[in-house]
């Protein structure tokens, strides 16, 4: 079964919670997840939503300007073993 959703992570879980907590409040499916050990730093936790609310999310982000970021990631999930990371373009 494939998965796509998209992830932001960060170095700090206030950050991780602040950002997830600011989505919620707009009426955005938001999320926390483990962060992929593709994404080699970090806090150890992400921000996960809908790749199809990503304007939305990054409007939010800017907003709130929370620091501490590591990097927005599209997440292709294949099973439960296969997992594809690609970072998304912020522009």
């Amino acid at each position: 079964m494939q998965s796509t959703f998209g992830i932001a992570a960060f170095r700090s879980r206030t950050q991780v919670l602040r950002l997830e907590d600011a989505l919620r409040r707009a009426g955005l499916e938001a999320g926390i997840i483990s962060t992929p050990r593709e994404v080699a730093m970090g806090c150890g936790l992400s921000v996960r939503f809908s790749l199809a609310q990503t304007p939305q999310v990054l409007h939010i982000y800017r907003r709130l300007n929370p620091g501490a970021l590591v990097g927005f990631y599209r997440v292709d999930h294949y099973g439960t073993r296969q997992m594809r990371l690609t970072p998304l373009r912020l522009g």
